[in-house]
């Protein structure tokens, strides 16, 4: 087969995020240019798509280990059980039974990045369908550095001067099960980051704040924080910086954490299942415009198993 025939083909799905990658096969290890083609796409786009791509979880490893370390599957939630995969978390219907008190079932944390109460929060997440519903269960995702850019200048310059602190918290109205404080008790992790963060590879800066787990700016007030925080969280948001993935089994979907924010459905429904499984890679700890670091308040790094 010639080198032509093997070109990945870039497809992009919106204005500014997500593209569905064809013409490449992940039952099978991946050739260093093709590594750099779904990086450069990956960097890009700031989430990436497959389609059709029947794979194991040894494969959905090796797949992820192609662009960084795994880390364990969850700093507070356990991995597959009984398997000898800890670094892939398994995302199931009901997982939130066990964490908030009168659960429907399905996440309310709104946008979010993951575990960004960590320190180190990971570099990128790769979730992998293998039972999807008829209906319902869409994931979106928003580009951050466009959401930064979306903003005025005076707010710009106001935002790269800011902090703001990001916890495990259960969302609003929400309340947690016993289950869920003795794990946060065990492993608490309070970090404050910068609210702009530079991204390390392209030098991109992003609205690095989200509702799901950030809780308050630093050093202004709690009805400033608020005030500051809405309309952050308006500008990611928006629906011209976002893309609606419909999901069918073997799709995977791959994202730059340290420049995408993503919103879980809260549409599915108790009668048909939902099984995806998730491999998260190490991060480096965020840098804002100024060049200081995030520093935990509470914790140890999510570092790789």
């Amino acid at each position: 087969m010639t080198q032509v025939a093997e070109a990945l083909d870039v497809r992009p799905q919106s204005g500014w995020t997500g593209a569905e990658i064809r013409g490449v096969d992940l039952t099978r290890p991946l050739r260093d240019e093709q590594v750099a083609a779904i990086r450069a796409a990956l960097l890009q786009w700031k989430v990436v798509f497959f389609r059709d791509q029947v794979i194991d979880h040894a494969d959905h490893v090796r797949f992820a280990s192609a662009f960084g370390s795994p880390t364990p599957a969850h700093p507070l939630f356990d991995a597959i059980p009984d398997s000898d995969f800890p670094t892939i978390y398994p995302i199931f219907r009901d997982r939130f039974k066990a964490r908030y008190a009168e659960s429907r079932g399905y996440d309310k944390t709104g946008w979010h990045a993951d575990v960004t109460a960590a320190v180190n929060p990971p570099a990128a997440s790769i979730l992998r369908a293998e039972v999807i519903p008829p209906y319902g269960g869409d994931t979106q995702w928003s580009n951050t550095v466009a959401a930064y850019e979306g903003l005025s200048e005076p707010l710009r310059v106001l935002a790269d001067r800011l902090r703001a602190v990001h916890r495990f918290s259960p969302p609003d109205g929400a309340t947690a099960t016993a289950d869920y404080e003795a794990r946060v008790n065990r492993r608490p992790l309070v970090t404050e980051h910068p609210v702009v963060r530079v991204h390390p590879e392209t030098g991109e800066k992003a609205l690095y704040v989200n509702p799901g787990f950030t809780t308050h700016i630093v050093g202004v007030s709690p009805h400033e924080s608020r005030r500051l925080l809405g309309l952050f969280y308006d500008e990611l948001g928006r629906p011209e910086y976002t893309v609606r993935f419909k999901w069918e089994p073997g799709s995977i979907a791959f994202w730059d954490n340290r420049a995408a924010v993503h919103l879980a459905p809260t549409d599915l429904t108790t009668d048909h299942d939902r099984r995806l499984y998730r491999v998260t890679l190490v991060g480096d700890v965020p840098k804002g415009p100024d060049g200081r670091e995030s520093v935990a308040l509470e914790g140890e790094p999510f570092e790789a198993v």
